[in-house]
């Protein structure tokens, strides 16, 4: 007699079965979160360590910190939900709103990127000015960079200083370390650049300020977030915000997330505050 299931045997032990998948697909469930690669690969996964391990703890999920090639990459990671969350810079989070058709929420900033600058560096003692950067090779960072490439840019402007027109040639280094490094080499007579690279590099030693010095800061505006896909459930959207807001430095597991985010404390954000980042895009014909 062949060992046939009766049809009610047969339903309960598919519901079991189904029980049993969608269990399993709960734990193997993966929270994934990228960032844009403004500095090198082992830096920011140095910096991501810590903050994966508190997210994991919070959502109780397993988190995981995936790496892209380029910011572009990361804005189309995002609007397409390949990862869950991403560190954007002001225009990279414009530019992921844009292509997700206003799907892109930030969540947090930290305190310092309400009024966020980028800085002019030179190993050139004949520049003092932003107008004596005419006929000079200067280095941006990515072209995607708020604070290395957009700002910079857009303050160039202002002061009636086209880069296309009016410098020798203008250099793309990919990201703030390596701009520092084509300054320090003689490979461009200036750079622009994150202030808050720029700082950590000073404090690490990391750059000989004798020959390398900053000769233009400039004003300052929103830059750097966490967001999120519109599609997330606003319940996971509270715990992520909860979580970042939580971080304290007066604990050793915040102290250490804090300091490698290069942050005091982060602080709750909105999309409206990067309009000026779109006007500035806009402006500079890096928007259309």
């Amino acid at each position: 007699m062949f060992g046939f299931f009766s049809a009610p045997r047969l339903r309960t032990g598919l519901a079991c079965a189904a029980v049993v998948f969608a269990s399993l697909a709960q734990a193997q469930a993966v929270f994934k979160v990228t960032a844009i690669p403004d500095e090198s690969p082992t830096e920011l996964a140095r910096k991501a360590a810590p903050l994966v391990k508190y997210l994991e703890k919070a959502l109780g999920t397993k988190v995981e910190f995936t790496p892209v090639t380029d910011y572009a990459a990361s804005v189309e990671a995002l609007a397409n939900k390949q990862v869950d969350m991403a560190w954007y810079g002001g225009f990279t989070f414009v530019q992921a709103n844009v292509r997700s058709g206003g799907k892109a929420v930030p969540l947090v900033q930290r305190e310092e990127d309400e009024k966020f600058r980028s800085v002019f560096i030179t190993s050139d003692p004949s520049i003092k000015t932003l107008a004596d950067l005419k006929g000079k090779n200067v280095s941006f960072g990515s072209q995607s960079s708020t604070s290395g490439h957009l700002m910079p840019r857009s303050f160039l402007l202002q002061a009636n200083i086209d880069p296309d027109k009016d410098f020798k040639r203008v250099a793309y280094s990919g990201a703030h370390d390596a701009t520092i490094a084509a300054v320090a080499a003689g490979k461009v007579e200036a750079g622009a650049l994150n202030i808050s690279v720029w700082e950590k590099f000073v404090a690490d030693g990391k750059v000989d300020t004798s020959k390398v010095k900053v000769f233009y800061t400039t004003p300052g505006y929103f830059d750097y977030n966490w967001t999120v896909h519109a599609d997330m459930p606003a319940a996971q959207r509270e715990k992520l915000t909860k979580a970042f807001l939580s971080l304290d430095r007066n604990t050793p597991e915040g102290k250490e997330i804090l300091e490698l985010q290069r942050a005091t404390r982060f602080i709750p954000t909105k999309a409206e505050n990067y309009k000026g980042i779109e006007q500035a895009a806009r402006s500079a014909g890096l928007l259309k």
